[in-house]
């Protein structure tokens, strides 16, 4: 018999269809079973009959009964056998084993700096950009009036190269700061470099084709493109970027960071971008310029860039994830209208756009100033901070025992050991003193090169300072 308890907040109907369903899985209602008319069970329960009667409609609706008119309602077949405890197993479908995708992610991980539960006092973090209140209050009056000055119309499905006005303000800084002068149509908007680099290789390569990578490099350049089973081979960097004559001859895409060689941190030299470009029209490959730390030179103004000299075959790369914040996931590709395009097209059928609350807040921050603001500041605040981690690096002796490079451009320094030195051991021993830094390990596929990046964005001057010198006693 069903109760029901009317001190309950649950409606009347929901209690008495839950205990339905409980007595027909249950099997104490068993297929067949006729149940009582509406009115004549409505009168039992001590409800109306309506109530019933939303009951047996819902019961039918979802399969637990069928109706006949001559025969009433009566249990249906599939109510036990589908829950049938003999048939029931606690475990789902297994999942595929993905190696290539855990691998990838394990050593990203890794790169990122692990997640070590020792007690880090000192982080010369590399990945992650200054913020402060600054640019919290601002970003949050922008979010604030983006979201109230919206019309219905934004909150549709959006275009798939990204938010219009957000475009036209990436493409204003693109001709005013780093002189490259393009169409709003080629320029796509995409969650951060990896999304970038994953929507190239879907749209421009196809499966096993060769792909070359800077080594040391970004390793999420390579692990993305070896997920989509492309095949990436390693080009070494030397003192004057990548170089150029050992690109694979059947390469179709060369990943470059000429600004600040993510790692090494040197930039590429004017004869080396000269030779990349001239090769690149010669056998048709494309070049994906990761404008990596770009935005931040201690000397002189921001290099020009390769696709400002050959725009034809050249995608550039740019993110807000070191200009403003990691967490805004917000980045550009932008190329030749055909090559955009197709990424556009992957873009609508793998992920639709991007959330739009993010693109109106940041299109609102970039119009109202507070982007350059935000960047004249930062750029202030890492000139303070790279002058004080030089010289630290020079009073500390440290520059005399190993090779110091990356220092006229963007947010890290490489202090490069020989081959043979125990680059684990005294990064596991800093880490125990509560000092967490970088190895270059991390960043190498094939090159055995050593020694650690050091980033001074998120650590103030006397943190800079402290850290070097007790990294310093380890060292030396």
């Amino acid at each position: 018999m069903l109760k029901i308890n009317r001190e309950d907040k649950i409606p009347i109907w929901q209690q008495l269809l839950d205990q339905a369903i409980h007595h027909i899985t249950t099997g104490k209602w068993p297929p067949g079973e006729l149940l009582p008319p509406s009115r004549e069970l409505a009168l039992l329960v001590g409800v109306s009959r309506s109530t019933i009667q939303i009951v047996y409609e819902e019961l039918f609706s979802r399969g637990y009964t069928v109706t006949n008119w001559r025969g009433g309602t009566r249990v249906s077949d599939w109510g036990l056998k589908a829950n049938s405890a003999e048939e029931t197993t606690p475990y789902g479908p297994s999942t595929p084993a993905l190696p290539l995708l855990n691998a990838a992610v394990d050593e990203l991980n890794s790169w990122f700096g692990g997640a070590e539960n020792r007690n880090v006092e000192i982080d010369f973090c590399p990945h992650e950009p200054y913020l402060d209140e600054h640019f919290q209050k601002n970003w949050r009056q922008s979010f604030l009036q983006a979201s109230s000055e919206a019309d219905l119309t934004t909150w549709g499905y959006g275009n798939p190269y990204g938010f219009t006005p957000l475009r036209e303000q990436i493409q204003r800084y693109l001709t005013f700061e780093r002189g490259v002068h393009v169409d709003i149509d080629q320029i796509i908007l995409t969650s951060g470099a990896q999304h970038s680099i994953d929507l190239i290789a879907q749209a421009l390569l196809t499966e096993g084709e060769t792909v070359s990578v800077e080594d040391p490099g970004f390793p999420a350049a390579w692990t993305t493109m070896q997920y989509r089973r492309m095949n990436v081979v390693s080009v070494p960097v030397d003192n004057y970027g990548i170089q150029v004559n050992r690109i694979h001859p059947q390469s179709k895409l060369t990943f470059v960071t000429p600004s600040h060689q993510c790692a090494v941190g040197v930039i590429m030299s004017e004869p080396r971008r000269q030779q990349l470009l001239q090769k690149s029209a010669q056998e048709q490959f494309w070049i994906v310029e990761d404008d990596y730390d770009g935005e931040f030179r201690y000397r002189g103004g921001p290099l020009p860039t390769l696709f400002s000299q050959q725009p034809q075959n050249t995608l550039y790369m740019m993110s807000f994830s070191k200009m403003v914040a990691p967490g805004i996931r917000i980045s550009a590709v932008i190329g030749p209208k055909n090559a955009i395009r197709q990424l556009a097209q992957v873009q609508a059928l793998t992920y639709r756009h991007l959330p739009i609350m993010e693109q109106l807040t940041l299109s609102h921050f970039i119009e109202h100033g507070h982007f350059m603001r935000h960047m004249r500041r930062a750029r202030n605040v890492y000139r303070r901070r790279h002058e004080a981690m030089t010289k630290a690096i020079m009073a500390t002796g440290l520059a005399d025992r190993f090779k110091l490079s990356g220092i006229e451009t963007g947010l890290h320094m490489l202090l490069e050991a020989e081959e043979s030195f125990d680059e684990e051991a005294m990064t596991n021993l800093a880490l125990e003193k509560g000092i967490r830094v970088y190895p270059l390990s991390k960043y190498c596929l094939e090159t055995n090169r050593k020694g650690w990046v050091l980033g001074f964005a998120k650590m103030d001057e006397s943190a800079i300072e402290e850290g070097i010198n007790r990294l310093a006693k380890i060292l030396l």
